[in-house]
């Protein structure tokens, strides 16, 4: 390679490199300046950081060639004040063995990833970044761009504080062919949409998802589903609840639009942007918060704008059948790149029975109701205080069970103030229903799903629920989560071999923590930390 008079690395016989940037799993960014136009501009090489990986994998290099390709014709297709400008792209000769390079505009404020380092942000700032890095997102949208990786490493931030989106490198564009293979997810495990982890590709749902998550970060200092893991992370995405914003004051309302794990139901651009306008407004003084009904988005049931509701997972068993056993076997540096491949479901018994081969108990019939229906039978004591407690747990299943006529549910999380469960609406049936107990009142909220395995079933009357305060002292030391700001505890089958789980979770406003697994008689398997 060239070098400059001042003896710095020359690229294209016109780009002075000056200092490196940041780096990750495809590539470097180099601060640089255009001896021809006496401009900074950004250089970003476009190579794995360890040359053993070329290596390791011949094809790799051609990959990420392409990748560069992608990445300049995507950002060539949209002129946009919220998306980085290229200006050039270098390739190699063939044969030299080179990398190719691509010439972008220097924003000189830093990422929104550095920012964070720093805490969360106020949230009226919060809200002009979402207002513009959707703006992005839409324009990319309408030129058939979709970005695919949308998180805060990826938004550069101008000196001014307006938001700049970049790293088109894995964006999927209209007409184009897949980059990668079969069984290849993209992106990074904490910002991907459910449906993605799930391999749906193609829809502009899931860049909002990641738009929505990145600010439910942004406000609220803590990232809710980041696990110990990658693959534990990728396993929260698509099923475990997310705990309601406390922080985020009018945005928190949009955020539980935004955060729902069926893509259909989502607002879209259009509407996003009137929610997050409306928000913007509510902060500053001179409008009401949204207002749209954002409860039949929660099938978990409870109000969504005064944080009494978690936004619920996707319906119970649903990721067993589309995940089962997923691998997140490889990331690369940066957690840009995972390789996801499935594998046969682990469950040892036939369907209809338990990991131990056992039957499940007997559930009886149902008699579910409308949401606003008086109890038929006499209604269990009220719980007092908060319900991670055995008696206040015990309090909450025998009002499910007066209401329903069972202890055996699909599964159960429950809450400081609200205990969620998932129902079968009969004996035998194969579908379930939700249901919440709140304030000494069990209730139907709503339909929930089909039971894809029967072997899910859970007695909850049979789970030693002596043991819970111990295991959430245990998760506070062990996790070192000296004052948490969110408990839960999640029942359900395990993901890998069915049998029956008992999970306390935890977190402080900082994002440490993480959760226990263990049996449902309280004995510990492993200590996972996010």
């Amino acid at each position: 390679m060239d070098t400059s008079e001042a003896g710095r690395r020359l690229v294209d016989g016109r780009f002075e490199l000056i200092a490196p940037l940041g780096s990750g799993g495809m590539g470097t960014v180099w601060r640089a300046r255009d001896i021809a136009l006496h401009r900074e501009v950004a250089l970003k090489e476009v190579r794995p950081p360890d040359p053993a990986s070329e290596a390791a994998d011949p094809g790799l290099s051609d990959q990420m060639r392409e990748r560069a390709v992608r990445e300049a014709r995507a950002l060539a297709r949209l002129a946009h004040p919220g998306v980085v400008t290229i200006h050039h792209i270098v390739e190699p000769a063939p044969g030299t063995g080179g990398h190719p390079w691509i010439v972008m505009e220097l924003v000189k404020g830093g990422s929104l990833h550095d920012r964070l380092a720093e805490g969360p942000l106020p949230v009226p700032e919060v809200l002009r970044l979402g207002l513009d890095i959707l703006s992005a997102l839409r324009a990319a949208h309408a030129e058939g761009v979709l970005h695919r990786d949308v998180k805060p490493a990826n938004v550069l931030l101008r000196p001014d504080g307006a938001a700049v989106l970049t790293d088109f490198g894995i964006a999927a564009l209209g007409g184009a062919t897949a980059l990668t293979s079969t069984g290849v997810l993209i992106g990074s495990p904490e910002y991907i949409a459910p449906e993605r982890a799930r391999g749906e590709e193609g829809l502009a749902a899931s860049d909002l998802w990641s738009l929505g998550m990145m600010l439910y970060v942004a406000a609220e200092g803590t990232h809710p589903l980041r696990r110990s893991t990658s693959l534990a992370t990728v396993v929260a995405v698509l099923d475990d609840p997310i705990p309601a914003p406390v922080r985020s004051g009018p945005l928190g309302p949009v955020l539980q639009r935004v955060l729902v794990r069926d893509p259909a139901v989502r607002p879209d651009g259009a509407e996003l942007e009137a929610l997050l306008r409306a928000a913007s407004a509510a902060a500053a003084g001179s409008g009401p918060a949204p207002v749209a009904d954002a409860r039949r988005f929660l099938p978990g049931g409870g109000n969504p704008y005064d944080g009494t509701a978690p936004l619920t997972p996707a319906p119970a068993r649903r990721r067993r059948t589309v995940l089962a056993g997923a691998l997140l076997a490889v990331l690369l540096t940066g957690g840009a790149i995972g390789l996801v491949q499935a594998l046969p479901d682990t469950g040892s018994g036939p369907t209809g029975t338990d990991a131990k081969g056992a039957t499940p108990a007997t559930v009886r019939p149902a008699t579910p109701g409308p949401a606003s229906s008086t109890p038929q039978a006499r209604p269990a004591a009220a719980a007092q205080g908060s319900l991670l407690t055995p008696g206040s747990v015990r309090t909450a299943i025998e009002a499910f069970k007066q209401q329903t006529g069972t202890t055996t549910f699909v599964e159960m999380t429950v809450y400081e103030g609200y205990v969620l469960a998932s129902v079968p609406t009969a004996a035998g049936a194969g579908t379930f229903d939700r249901w919440e107990y709140r304030d000494g009142r069990a209730r139907r909220t709503g339909p929930g799903g089909r039971i894809e395995d029967a072997k899910a079933l859970i007695d909850m009357a049979a789970v030693n629920w002596d043991a819970l305060p111990a295991l959430l002292d245990r998760a506070q030391r062990e996790l070192g989560v000296t004052q948490p700001s969110s408990r839960y505890v999640i029942v359900e089958p395990w993901l890998f071999d069915n049998s029956p789980s008992l999970r306390p979770y935890l977190s402080d406003e900082y994002g440490r923590g993480g959760y226990l697994y263990a049996d449902t008689q309280g004995n510990v398997k492993q200590v996972y930390r996010s």
